[in-house]
């Protein structure tokens, strides 16, 4: 309760209600504090960041990117952010559905709706602000868990080489770079059964927009059907072999990458779940897909698009 009074007073729009005219009510987060806060019947998200997040988000960058995908109609408005803190005010939307694997599975067209939502943002001939690069957050993630003294899972150096095949492949036929979510966990994705809406912009950034694909086929646990259906939707027709074998080394790629930033909530002792079961369960999955024949088939695919 201290909590939320404290961060309300610090929004100016916010801080003259007096205390019996406000509600909230906690919506969640696995490193940040999320409220739904109530002033009259207007709603609100309030997003107060969690200890430690500022070492590896860049909440000036995080302010700029949500900004621009709220402009581009696939965010909630943004009406208040402390760029040192990482307090953020946004619009609460009504009558959504805020996503789950399960949900995926269970509401039709849902794997459609995430990939229009993506091809919206990536398409929006806007700049986000930092260049997201993979081998480079490999790194500096690594160095965080290494002034912690925490353990990678055992074979982590070799997957890492095995890695850099796939994103030299990649780098061979690169799309144009595009405002991407770059982190597009199913509760990121707000359904209303028309439509999606994407929050949470921590780790946004200019990528290759199939990562997002592949990030989300991931966090979602889509089986093949639910892949060709995001893909169909994305492409708006048939999907080209090349691109669907990018989005599936993607998947493997998301999977090791997410394995540290797991690693990382483990070592400061992130309540919010088991993050080493969290590791090492993506990193298994991580390892399988690169053992498989599909792997290698993408890999051949990307590689003959080159």
């Amino acid at each position: 309760m201290h909590e939320v009074e404290a961060a309300l007073s610090r929004i100016p729009d916010l801080a003259g209600h007096p205390r019996e005219a406000v509600t909230w009510e906690r919506l969640g987060g696995l490193t940040n504090r999320v409220y739904k806060v109530m002033v009259g019947n207007a709603a609100y998200v309030l997003r107060i960041a969690g200890e430690g997040t500022s070492e590896y988000i860049d909440r000036k960058v995080e302010a700029h990117n949500a900004r621009v995908a709220a402009a581009a109609g696939v965010s909630p408005e943004v009406l208040f952010t402390d760029e040192t803190e990482g307090l953020m005010l946004t619009r609460y939307l009504d009558n959504c559905e805020t996503m789950s694997p399960a949900l995926f599975r269970d509401r039709p067209g849902a794997p459609a709706r995430a990939a229009q939502v993506l091809k919206r943002m990536h398409d929006c001939d806007q700049a986000f602000e930092f260049r997201f690069e993979l081998f480079e957050m490999i790194d500096e993630y690594r160095g965080i868990l290494k002034k912690r003294d925490a353990l990678l899972p055992y074979g982590y150096d070799v997957a890492v080489a095995e890695a850099q095949e796939a994103g030299a492949a990649l780098a061979k036929s690169p799309p144009p770079l595009a405002p991407c979510h770059c982190d597009p966990l199913s509760e990121n994705f707000l359904d209303d059964g028309t439509r999606m809406w994407v929050v949470d912009w921590e780790y946004s950034g200019m990528n290759d927009p199939i990562w997002d694909l592949g990030d989300v086929s991931v966090e979602a646990e889509f089986d093949e059907g639910q892949d060709q259906e995001m893909m169909a939707a994305y492409c708006g027709g048939p999907v080209p072999e090349a691109l669907y074998g990018r989005m599936i080394l993607y998947k493997a790629l998301c999977d090791l990458l997410w394995t540290l930033w797991g690693l990382i909530q483990h070592a400061d002792n992130n309540p919010a779940e088991d993050f080493w079961a969290y590791s090492t369960r993506r990193f298994a999955r991580c390892t399988a897909l690169m053992a498989s024949n599909l792997y290698t088939s993408s890999m051949a695919a990307v590689e003959r698009d080159a």
